[in-house]
């Protein structure tokens, strides 16, 4: 990625992050468990009503007050796209597990700065923790300053598979699930990327890997992770539009992959 080639002062872009990651998590944390309106059903996916509220409080909120930036997320974009300052939202990362009544979701916000991710905000609203990071500075968990996990040895190591619902990226998982589960602790697989990030940046797992997944569900880990001093290989799939493999880790963990 190319710096900004000139000084960027991060501060009030991450606070009107955290202050849109809130107002939706909020939003999500009164509607949970409640009746859901669905929006659209895939073979393996729901979008739902909720998605589409919580980017457009995102969206009101963060270009309110940047109007002369851009909002590209999950739900659709808005503003000038050829904006140099472009916002990166997932406004409910783990729509399914929302759906289900599985308390495992997030909010997931990122300024991208032409080709440089500058500010990320993970927030999970039904614990309440709130992870953020601006470019060059040590990220913080509610405040408090955290780092990548040391472990080196893969047999110690807790990692987490994404596991994509197309033919090409099951096929290519479960290969991986199936391998990595003989090498490691313990394997898991939560349904949120976005908080797989989260947990991999503050040490929680030791690393992530997925073949088939969206800019908007890890922009934000991105930052944290190689800000908690990790490591991310993120590299776009030729042969699936828009999507993009990633391996991320705690950079001294060898993932024999």
């Amino acid at each position: 990625m190319d710096s900004p080639s000139q000084p960027f002062n991060t501060q009030p872009f991450n606070e009107a992050a955290e202050n849109a990651a809130r107002a939706a998590g909020k939003l999500l944390r009164q509607n949970f468990q409640q009746r859901q309106r669905v929006h659209e059903v895939a073979a393996h996916d729901i979008k739902l009503q909720i998605d589409i509220e919580a980017q457009e409080l995102i969206s009101k909120l963060l270009l309110d007050e940047f109007p002369a930036h851009a909002l590209h997320g999950e739900e659709g974009i808005v503003g000038d796209q050829s904006s140099d300052h472009q916002w990166i939202v997932d406004p409910l990362d783990g729509t399914v597990n929302y759906f289900y009544g599985i308390p495992h979701f997030c909010i997931s916000i990122a300024l991208r700065l032409r080709s440089e991710i500058m500010v990320g905000v993970i927030y999970d609203p039904m614990r309440e923790e709130m992870w953020t990071g601006q470019k060059g500075e040590a990220p913080e968990l509610n405040g408090e300053a955290f780092h990548v996990s040391d472990r080196a040895d893969l047999a110690e190591a807790v990692i987490s598979i994404g596991l994509a619902k197309t033919a090409e990226t099951i096929s290519a998982n479960f290969p991986l699930l199936q391998e990595m589960i003989h090498r490691v602790r313990k394997c898991r697989v939560f349904g949120s990327a976005a908080l797989d990030m989260a947990y991999v940046a503050c040490g929680r797992f030791d690393a992530y890997i997925e073949t088939g997944i969206s800019l908007w569900d890890i922009a934000a880990g991105w930052l944290l992770v190689e800000n908690a001093g990790g490591t991310v290989d993120l590299r776009p799939r030729e042969n699936m539009k828009d999507k993009y493999s990633i391996v991320a880790s705690n950079g001294v963990i060898d993932l024999k992959l």
